[in-house]
């Protein structure tokens, strides 16, 4: 490496150690969609995150009462919940209340973004929805999407009460693992991806935090041709995750697109699996 790259790999590191929030997450404020067109009752929560921090999100409401479960919907890394609720709302019209969080800094919550703060602002949602008076606590389906599921993952395992399944769509292994796959994407980042990639916290990697769920079903649905999270990042978060576990690969399929454009075939599955899930009383064994 000649010195003119040597000066620019190590601004481009640099850059990359002030930044690494920005490596995953890019919210905005912006209203991108009303709720009033999905045609559904729904409120918009506010609540505290342990640090006193602000948070919002929206919660729709099943039509049918009792509702099978509650849904709550962690999503990914861009916009806010505005650009993300059509990936989960529509389970409201399939029996199922929808809680959608978000994280720190993201629409008209307070506080700037941090993986730690997204954690912990996941694990508020879960209590916050587990006390709802319309809400059954030993009912709860935990739902992430891309960077979504790697908080999801998280929030499961440290608040796992009343949690029944756990369904991740183009999830990642590793915060460090994801990190190399974008440096290498580029030329000067490239030949030191690795040690760039330590700069990253791996405190709530998925493929440890998965191990850490409580004895339920867990879902990875991924697209084969997903050039976001790559396929191989959803099949080792598979083989480190527990039993019960299914693996779903969508054909063709690109980033988080298995309940949108690939949603006739894969909705009516989800559903299904839903309903055997909630169908074993909670701590009833399970098959492996």
């Amino acid at each position: 490496m000649n010195l003119t790259r040597s000066v620019a790999a190590v601004s481009v590191s640099a850059i990359f150690v002030s930044g690494c929030t920005r490596l995953f997450f890019y919210p905005d404020r912006r209203i991108h969609d009303r709720p009033e067109r999905f045609g559904l009752a729904y409120d918009t929560p506010r609540l505290k995150s342990a640090d006193g921090t602000l948070i919002t999100g929206i919660f729709f409401h099943s039509p049918i009462h009792p509702a099978k479960a509650t849904v709550v919907h962690f999503h990914g890394n861009g916009g806010n919940i505005t650009s993300q609720w059509g990936f989960s709302a529509w389970l409201a019209r399939e029996g199922f209340n929808v809680f959608i969080l978000d994280y720190r800094g993201y629409g008209a919550s307070k506080g700037r973004p941090s993986e730690s703060g997204a954690v912990e602002d996941a694990v508020a949602s879960l209590r916050y929805v587990r006390g709802r008076p319309d809400v059954n606590p030993e009912k709860i389906i935990v739902f992430g999407q891309s960077l979504g599921a790697a908080i999801a993952v998280a929030a499961a395992a440290l608040s796992p009460n009343g949690v029944r399944a756990v369904v991740l769509e183009s999830p990642f292994a590793s915060y460090r693992s994801i990190a190399r796959e974008k440096l290498s994407e580029f030329w000067l980042t490239c030949p030191i991806r690795w040690p760039l990639s330590f700069l990253v916290s791996d405190r709530y990697r998925p493929s440890r935090m998965i191990r850490l769920l409580p004895h339920v079903p867990v879902l990875i649905v991924h697209g084969s041709s997903d050039k976001i999270v790559p396929y191989a990042e959803g099949a080792r978060l598979y083989e480190a995750a527990r039993s019960p576990k299914e693996l779903w690969t969508v054909p063709g399929g690109r980033h988080v697109q298995a309940f949108t454009v690939h949603g006739a075939k894969f909705r009516p599955r989800l559903i299904r699996f839903l309903d055997r899930a909630l169908a074993v009383p909670p701590g009833a064994p399970r098959g492996s």
